[in-house]
Order: C-alpha cells, then sequence, then structure tokens
C-alpha cells in the first residue's frame, strides 16, 4: 500500500491507553519509550556513565531556559516495560511552548508519528552526544520544510528522516520545534533525552542539574519487603514475601520497628519516590544503597540506560509478578538472574543476603535522588533456623490442595482437618515422591519442592479422591533457542525471550489457547503458532486475538497453511477472531481551519488512510488520544481543501471504509 498512511500494528486505534488500564498500569505523563516493533535490537553496549566532554553547565535546558521549571518525571523511573529515558519537562499544561537546541549541533533525525515519542527531533553534538526532543507538536526552521515536502513526496504522514552533519545545523539556544502533547503522552510536556553514540540513554542530572528545576525534598519509602529466595528460606518462619511498612522520626529517617526473623538466602526490596520543589508528581530514585553491619554490600545508579538492549529489564529489575497481581511496584535490591544491566555495584552474592541462625543482620538503606538530598531507612534481621511448626484455626474445612511456582519452587498449600500434618505426594508416571510438611499456618500446611529436581505430573493428598495434575508442562532455560510444541500449539523461544527459566503452562480447549499466565514478563517475542482444530474459512480476516477480560487485543501475523503464526510480548489467552466489520468515519468540521474526521474500528484498529481532494494526495495528521485525523493549517503543499474529496479507511483485517464529501 504505497499510498497509504501504514500505523504500527502493535498500537491500534481505542486500545493503547485502555490495554494499559487493563493491564493495572496506569498511563504516564510521558509513554511510549519501549522500543518501537521496528526498532532492531543490537548488543547491549557499555554506558558511557559521564563522558570527559561534559561539563556541568554544557546543556541548555530546552524549555524556558533561565526560568524556574518543573519535572514531571526524572530518569528511570519504573515504566511498564521499560525504564523512562529521560527528563519529563513541565510546559505549563498546555502546547506550543519553544523548544531549543540544547547545544550546538546538527539535526541528524526526526520523525512524525502518532506513537510513541510522536513527533521527535534528534540534535547531535560535537562531543559525540545526542539530544531527543519527543511529544513535539510542531518542527521550526528548514528541517520542518524538508519533513513535509518528503511527506507529499512519499504521501505518508508517518515518516522517519535522517540527515548529514553539513545539511541542519543548529546553534545552542536556537528555536527548534514548539512543544506538544504526540504519540504516547499523556499530557502536555517535553520528553528530553541525552544519549551517547552507542543509543544508551544518560540520565541529564547527573552533570550537576539545572539551576530551573529546584529539589530540596528528599526521597520518601512507603514499604520495605524481604523475601525468601532459596528453598530453606524463611522470613517470620514462611516461605513468602513479607512487608513492613516503615515508621519515620524527625531527623533519623525511616525504620521497621521489630526485629524480622529470618533465614536463608533473602532479598530485600523497597517501595518509595521522590518528589522536586514546588511538583506533586511521584518520581523515581537516582541510587539506592545497601550496608549490611556497616559494609558496602548494594547499590544501583540511575546513571544510564542502554538502548533499546536494556529498558525491557526493568521486568527483573522490579518484582514484576506482585506488580502485576497488587498493583503495587517494588524494586528489587539484588541482581536476579537473568538481569545484564549494569546499574548495580555488588558483591558475590549479587545483593543477595545468607542469613544465618544466631546472627544479627543490620541494614541500612540509603535513597537518594540526583540532587544529593538522601533519606535512610533501618532494618534489622535475626537469624532464625527454621523448624517444623503448626496453628491450628477452629474453623473447618474440607481438605483441598493449591500451588504456585516462585522462581525453582513449587508451593503447596492445603487445606486439611488432620490434627497432624499428612505428606504430599508428587508423582511423575510410575514414581513418588513424598514432601514432608514445612509448616502449618491456622490449618493449612505448606509443601515446598525444587522443581529443578524434575517436574511431577500430579500432586496427591490424603482426603482428596482424585489426583490434582500439575500443569508445567516444560522447563524452558532461558539463553537458549527452544521449540516446544504440541498438537494444538508451536511456541519457538529466542535465546531472550524468557529472563529465567521459565516453568512453561500452555493448554486448548473450545477454541482458546493459554500460553503461560500474564502475570509473567516476556523480554524478547514469543513465536506462536495456533493449530485450529477445524478449517478457518476467512484466513484474510481472521487472526488471533489477546484475551484479557472483555476485550479483545488483535495480533497480527501470517497463516501458513492451516495454522496461525505470530510474535507477542505478552503471555495470556488467545483466540482466533475473524473481523468483517470495516473501519467508521465522518466528517467533524470543515471550513477555513482545516478537516477534521472522527474515525475508528471495533476490532482490529486503524491500519491505514488516505484522504484525496479532486484526486490529489492531500495530508492528514492522526490523533490517537482521541480517534482524529485532521489537517494542519501550515501545510502548503498540499491541494486546497475544496471540492470532491474521498478518505479511504482500511483496518487491520483488510476491511476498507470509503467515505465522500465535498469540502
Amino acid at each position: 500500500m504505497p499510498d497509504f498512511l501504514n500505523l504500527r500494528p502493535r498500537r491500534l486505534l481505542g486500545v493503547a491507553w485502555p490495554f494499559l488500564l487493563l493491564m493495572g498500569l496506569r498511563p504516564s505523563s510521558c509513554g511510549g519509550q519501549e522500543p518501537d516493533s521496528t526498532e532492531k535490537p543490537h548488543p547491549v553496549a557499555p554506558v558511557t556513565a559521564k563522558p570527559n566532554e561534559v561539563a556541568n553547565g554544557y546543556f541548555l535546558l530546552p524549555i524556558k531556559p533561565g526560568q524556574p521549571n518543573f519535572l514531571a518525571a526524572s530518569m528511570g523511573e519504573l515504566r511498564p516495560n521499560h525504564f523512562h529515558g529521560g527528563l519529563d519537562i513541565k510546559t505549563d499544561g498546555r502546547v506550543d511552548l519553544p523548544v531549543y537546541a540544547a547545544a550546538d549541533g546538527y539535526i541528524s533525525r526526526m520523525k512524525q508519528s502518532s506513537f510513541g515519542y510522536g513527533n521527535v527531533l534528534y540534535i547531535t553534538h560535537p562531543n559525540g552526544l545526542t539530544t531527543v526532543y519527543g511529544h513535539l507538536n510542531h518542527f521550526r526552521g528548514p528541517v520542518a520544510e524538508e519533513m513535509r515536502r518528503q511527506q507529499y513526496q512519499k504521501k505518508t504522514y508517518e515518516l522517519e528522516l535522517f540527515f548529514q552533519p553539513t545539511q541542519f545545523q543548529v546553534k545552542r539556544g536556537e528555536l527548534v520545534a514548539l512543544s506538544g502533547n504526540t504519540g504516547g503522552s499523556a499530557g502536555p510536556h517535553l520528553h528530553w533525552e541525552v544519549r551517547d553514540a552507542q543509543d544508551n540513554q544518560l540520565n541529564p542530572l547527573q552533570w550537576g542539574g539545572f539551576s530551573e528545576i529546584q529539589d530540596h525534598v528528599a526521597p520518601t519509602v512507603l514499604a520495605a519487603a524481604v523475601e525468601p529466595l532459596s528453598i530453606d528460606g524463611r522470613v517470620q518462619g514462611r516461605f513468602e514475601k513479607r512487608l513492613f511498612t516503615p515508621t519515620r522520626a524527625a531527623g533519623t529517617g525511616y525504620s521497621v520497628a521489630d526485629t524480622i526473623p529470618a533465614f536463608g538466602t533473602v532479598g530485600l526490596l523497597l517501595q518509595a519516590f521522590d518528589r522536586f520543589d514546588g511538583a506533586w508528581n511521584k518520581n523515581g530514585l537516582y541510587r539506592v544503597s545497601v550496608r549490611v553491619n556497616g559494609q558496602p554490600f548494594y547499590t544501583h545508579t540511575i546513571n544510564g540506560i542502554g538502548f533499546p538492549g536494556e529498558t525491557r529489564e526493568v521486568n527483573q529489575h522490579i518484582d514484576y509478578e506482585y506488580l502485576m497481581t497488587s498493583r503495587r511496584t517494588f524494586e528489587k535490591l539484588w541482581v536476579d538472574d537473568g538481569n545484564r544491566m549494569r546499574l548495580y555495584q555488588t558483591g558475590p552474592t549479587k545483593g543477595k543476603l545468607l542469613v544465618e541462625a544466631g546472627k544479627i543482620y543490620d541494614v541500612e538503606m540509603r535513597l537518594e535522588d540526583a540532587y544529593g538530598n538522601a533519606t535512610p531507612l533501618h532494618l534489622v534481621l535475626r537469624g532464625q533456623e527454621p523448624e517444623y511448626w503448626q496453628t491450628r484455626s477452629s474453623a473447618t474445612r474440607k481438605p483441598a490442595l493449591r500451588y504456585e511456582v516462585v522462581r525453582n519452587i513449587l508451593r503447596v498449600t492445603a487445606d486439611d482437618t488432620a490434627r497432624e500434618a499428612p505428606n504430599l505426594t508428587l508423582t511423575r508416571g510410575n514414581r513418588q515422591r513424598q514432601l514432608r510438611p514445612s509448616y502449618t499456618d491456622q490449618g493449612r500446611t505448606v509443601y515446598l519442592y525444587d522443581l529443578r529436581a524434575g517436574l511431577p505430573d500430579s500432586l496427591r493428598f490424603p482426603g482428596l479422591r482424585r489426583a490434582q495434575p500439575f500443569d508445567r508442562v516444560a522447563a524452558i532455560p532461558a539463553g537458549q533457542e527452544r521449540l516446544f510444541a504440541t498438537p494444538f500449539v508451536n511456541l519457538a523461544f529466542a535465546p531472550r525471550t524468557t529472563y529465567d527459566t521459565l516453568y512453561l503452562q500452555t493448554t486448548y480447549k473450545d477454541g482458546l489457547w493459554k500460553v503461560q499466565s500474564a502475570v509473567t514478563p516476556i523480554q524478547e517475542a514469543l513465536r506462536v503458532t495456533l493449530k485450529p482444530e477445524t478449517l478457518v474459512v476467512d484466513k484474510q480476516r481472521t487472526a488471533a486475538c489477546l484475551i484479557r477480560g472483555n476485550a479483545r487485543i488483535w495480533q497480527s501475523g501470517q497463516w501458513e497453511g492451516e495454522f496461525f503464526s505470530f510474535n507477542t510480548r505478552l503471555f495470556g489467552q488467545f483466540k482466533l477472531v475473524t473481523d468483517v466489520t470495516p473501519p467508521s468515519g465522518r466528517l467533524v468540521s470543515k471550513g477555513a481551519a482545516g478537516v477534521v474526521f472522527k474515525v475508528g474500528d471495533d476490532l482490529s484498529g486503524l491500519a491505514s488512510y488516505q484522504l484525496e481532494v479532486n484526486g490529489q494526495f492531500r495530508l492528514l495528521r492522526f490523533e490517537h488520544k482521541n480517534s482524529t485525523l485532521f489537517s494542519e493549517r501550515d501545510d502548503k503543499l498540499g491541494p486546497p481543501l475544496r471540492g470532491p474529496a474521498r478518505l479511504t479507511l482500511r483496518d487491520m483485517a483488510g476491511n476498507e471504509k470509503v467515505i465522500s464529501v465535498t469540502l
């Protein structure tokens, strides 16, 4: 479709923000920084934390320089599937504020898009660094004219251009654009980044900050947590994450009042945020360090994020499953298996703390922002060797069994009325293994088993007539290509599809495929091939949909004979769905200010559009946040908006809608 604007298939009209909410993730002030579906992953290059060429004050603040200003977001904040890659600078809640070049250089790249960074400009500087200006409303200067000329030449609004150093040179403080709210932005602001030659995103505040942005506010602690990381690990006698709400005392910071009994290998977690002066936004932390018994134990500092190779590692930096189930974001203060980021300074245990019986571990956390404000948090662990214990509830329960997989540990919980907890039996074919109870808490007995010893196929418990099937069908190691197949589905794992060993769940019933759980993250795309039981007649308009509640999210792919294949970065339930309804559209307004169309699609999403006036191509801009197509006033290259016009819309399934109007 060379004459059409092709919208990115992963961002569907009317889906982007509802889908974030569906996942329990609120739209932030700046979205869309996860790499585009077209962005090619490259090997992670070393992050240049502080290039020698950069002196304090080298960069000009690109919005309202020299005037008091505020940040809506800081570098490295924890976002859905990515770290926030720069600063979000407030623009007084409006668009079209002047955006200035942060330093001398040349415009090396620019892009107009309805998604992600929206309209974005890249300026490369003599020291090899590049500044990025995102969510712009309009470009300014000769480069804007070049963009418009090529859009008409290629008959597309969505366009990315690259330039040579001699083409569009700019000076520090030169007007290059007007601020906006385009792309994945959830409100007017400027997203501003500094990158090195390898595209690593660097923290602009590491070079002394900016006088326009004041920060005298130390970080705030919401909660701390301690979690067992080994099969013998316990926190307060239990194999489960335990949360603590610290109290704050003037002059001494935060502390957890009671000593926490623990044993084995455990990990510390933190929920906290930072604020700048005069702003309500909850921002991310710059540095977190941990000392144990006065000795350095763990530190992470947000000076640079490898892009795009590292940014999705945020799902290893946080407790992703807990986020998806509780809607609370905890940072792990250890380096988990499969985490390749270089934010960390640790010893040989990578921040995992081995707690021995009878010993005391005095833990001091220090939370810092980029302006040097710091908050201490203190807690004490006491080593207490685990032993079987039981408490009994007076409530009568029928025997019941449930289980979950925590990293490589199978944790089984049995509700039972027996006075003494019996053994649990794991079966694999003709083989059996007896598990002794670890502890009984109010009539619920917990059993633990390391899945690295082999996967069972069922669990048997006294009092239950039937064995309970175990739904993990294979162990998929990280770092390897692996193919898993059943009569109903093929799954092709790339070396970096999973962060760590994945204990795979997959089932099929009545046209619904389940592949793992939505609470498990994917790093690089998984190739899924669905094998339907019955023939699909209308393959051209049929594709897989990810089913989340009442929502259906279209998955673009290809039919290969009777099988449908697609790439996904989300686990969950999939169904083959046929879209036979064309897009919708209507003319909202026409006049001297231009034309506006309201458009939409009920399932697969809008794929492309084209407006012709008197048979000539006319450029339109798409805004997914309000589902409109509109002309721009400063467009002098297109034909006049007068006379007969045709707007052609196509959705991802190939359905077409033609709207004829007279302008």
